[in-house]
């Protein structure tokens, strides 16, 4: 008697800790199958130029010189990291090509020998708000859509075109990241109140589900649209509409580049 007691008190302690469990591997296995159903269900769309007829020959150099993995011979070496942050503006060496490292820690000696504690404190002061101040003005131009400072998932035309139909409405999905975080506050401490936690969680196997469906929706009909627009473009529709999706599901605050186009606007 006493052991059937003890089983029914640890059974009941154990069992809410099991069944939260098993609701967050269910939202987890949701999310994956999120990102599987967008992927299988965002197919090539056929454009006017695929009706073109060429030769064999023509065909086949359309696509490799079409097909991402494609480079273009640009007869020079590729530029490291440094020279492209140099010619971008987002970078700045403190000493001149011309020189090596030591030669350049030596002068900084010199310099700061030759001045008082205060003016050394005065000259690195400045030379920090300088290094800011690019700072700020690369991530200005970088939030106002300047192709030279974006990153090279935001450049070019298809993807800003894509942007502003995303900015220029509102979906559910732009609750996604709020949501998330009040789910993982309700799971940390829902054990507490079991009952309220199960009708939580069978809320968000809802939401999460509308989710789904809209960003299919939306990442199909971004892709089409951009296609449509941009026939001969090498960007794959999967590439478009998961571009599209990861748009949508960020808070219009945190966007970066900014949009530029307000809700409602028409974009052709």
């Amino acid at each position: 008697m006493i052991a059937q007691c003890s089983y029914r008190c640890w059974y009941q302690r154990r069992t809410p800790n099991v069944y939260s469990a098993l609701i967050l591997c269910s939202h987890i296995w949701l999310v994956c199958s999120t990102f599987r159903l967008i992927a299988c269900s965002l197919e090539p769309v056929k454009t006017p130029s695929d009706n073109s007829p060429e030769s064999p020959e023509a065909q086949s150099a359309s696509v490799l010189h079409d097909s991402k993995a494609y480079t273009p011979k640009k007869g020079r070496p590729t530029p490291t990291r440094k020279e492209a942050e140099i010619h971008a503006g987002s970078f700045r060496s403190r000493y001149s090509p011309n020189e090596t490292w030591n030669e350049d820690r030596k002068k900084r000696k010199e310099l700061k020998a030759s001045m008082t504690k205060e003016e050394w404190k005065a000259y690195k002061k400045k030379q920090a708000d300088a290094s800011k101040q690019r700072r700020r003005e690369a991530q200005r131009a970088m939030d106002s859509g300047d192709e030279r400072y974006l990153l090279p998932r935001d450049r070019g035309e298809e993807r800003r075109y894509i942007r502003n139909l995303v900015d220029s409405k509102r979906y559910i999905n732009n609750l996604m990241m709020p949501l998330a975080l009040a789910l993982l506050v309700v799971m940390l401490f829902g054990n507490k109140f079991p009952a309220v936690t199960a009708m939580i969680s069978t809320g968000a196997l809802v939401v999460i589900l509308v989710f789904l469906l809209e960003g299919i929706l939306l990442g199909r009909k971004a892709a089409r649209m951009a296609r449509e627009k941009f026939p001969h473009t090498s960007e794959s529709a999967f590439s478009l509409g998961f571009y599209a999706y990861g748009r949508a599901t960020q808070p219009r605050r945190w966007r970066t580049p900014k949009p530029q186009v307000n809700i409602g606007d028409k974009v052709s």
